[in-house]
């Protein structure tokens, strides 16, 4: 089949999948509430764009899948901010969990992203006017790209990662390619990611580190204090578990009867009453709510507490000495940079090949992936006793910060890149 006719096909076909994809968002919505603040939030997305934006002004729009890669675009975010005070911002989400948790954001404006058609492209890229584009990571939309290719609208990726099993590096690849393309440059975590691209034909690329380190090494500087969490805790050692799945709980569930002189701290990923009365039910000997910790401080013997609330987990990992990461018996391990840049060995499930500061930090032994209770007593007593491992987490964060700067160089430049 010549190029262009199997270019066309794809294209095609990515129009039918976009269309079923929201056809099905749309039947989930009935009894998803994640699949219904997908569709709800998207109704009105564009009469809340004519009612915040002026589209006689230049904006600086970046993009974001969700929370994860808020949070690790967000240096680069602030950091334009700070020296173009002037400037103004737009931020999209594709997801719910990102959108809902900071659509109140400060620093811009913030909307759900419409799905990616040819029409929305062009009605929201023309009510936004952005004089430049930033995507996090990943994400790479068609008609959006196109759209802003079109118009000499410079788009950049930063933090990007690549591998060698995407479709942009198969035979039948090309109009997956072709959406690369449209990237003015890229901004890349590692060595693979950018001889991946250079073996498509793509040079506007250098290895710039991940702006996460950024982020988490500057929250690990001036953490939010919780006075509430310093009472729970006490003088005890403390295992803190972030962004826990049912499987990870079930596992852990093994640890507080065997070690009475710790504290456990699990903030679940999930955070609807069902899956709290679930994590009481499996530490059976008991546990406190973080929303009564304070009536019942006084008179408390609880050895866990469960955090029924979102936006604490970053601030939480001070009070720690270990740290588990949920996500690693499912579709992928959570935030281990966290926990690392304030010293924290980290301990995982076994889905991790997605995550090269994971492997870093198994390398260098400030982690270890487990995948039975076995495992995890026996990472948890090296960790309890090894200083040596929380140096090295701590280090390895600290020596690999300053991708922002470097981005921010680049992208400020007159002669864009």
């Amino acid at each position: 089949m010549p190029r262009r006719y199997e270019i066309t096909l794809m294209l095609l076909l990515y129009i039918i999948g976009i269309r079923v994809y929201t056809l099905l968002i749309r039947i989930f919505s009935l009894f998803n509430p994640k699949a219904k603040l997908f569709i709800n939030g998207r109704k009105n997305s564009y009469t809340q764009i004519v009612q915040k934006i002026n589209p006689n002004e230049k904006h600086i729009w970046f993009h974001f899948a969700s929370l994860g890669e808020f949070e690790q675009g967000r240096p680069v975010l602030e950091k334009l901010k700070s020296l173009y005070p002037a400037k103004k911002i737009v931020v999209t989400f594709f997801s719910p969990s990102g959108y809902e948790i900071r659509k109140n954001y400060a620093l811009a404006d913030v909307f759900y992203l419409p799905i990616d058609t040819a029409a929305n492209a062009k009605r929201f890229i023309a009510s936004i006017n952005p004089e430049m584009a930033i995507f996090t990571k990943y994400e790479f939309w068609h008609f959006y790209f196109k759209e802003l290719k079109d118009k000499g609208i410079p788009l950049y990726v930063i933090s990007g990662i690549f591998r060698e099993n995407q479709a942009f590096f198969k035979w039948y690849g090309g109009f997956y390619r072709n959406i690369l393309k449209s990237v003015t440059y890229f901004f890349v975590q590692n060595e693979e990611s950018k001889n991946l691209l250079k073996s498509i034909g793509l040079n506007n690329v250098t290895i710039n580190g991940d702006t996460r380190f950024d982020r988490v090494y500057e929250n690990a500087q001036s953490p939010k204090q919780l006075s509430l969490i310093e009472s729970f805790i006490g003088n005890s050692p403390t295992l803190v578990c972030g962004s826990t799945w049912p499987e990870d709980e079930k596992i852990l569930s093994a640890l507080p009867e065997k070690y009475p002189s710790w504290k456990f701290i699990i903030a679940p990923h999930e955070i609807h009453e069902s899956h709290i009365e679930s994590i009481e039910k499996q530490f059976s000997i008991g546990s406190v709510r973080f929303s009564v910790l304070e009536a019942q401080i006084s008179d408390l013997k609880s050895q866990i507490l469960i955090i029924d609330n979102i936006g604490m987990l970053s601030s939480l990992y001070q009070y720690g000495n270990v740290a588990y990461i949920g996500g690693g018996f499912g579709t992928g391990i959570h935030n281990t940079l966290e926990a690392a840049a304030f010293g924290l060995p980290v301990i995982f499930g076994p889905k991790y090949d997605k995550f090269q500061e994971a492997k870093d930090l198994i390398a260098i032994g400030a982690a270890k992936s487990i995948s039975s209770v076995e495992e995890l007593i026996g990472a948890f007593e090296d960790f309890a006793k090894n200083e040596d491992a929380a140096a090295q987490a701590k280090r390895y964060v600290a020596d690999k910060k300053g991708a922002t700067h470097q981005i921010i160089s680049m992208i400020t430049k007159s002669d864009q890149p």
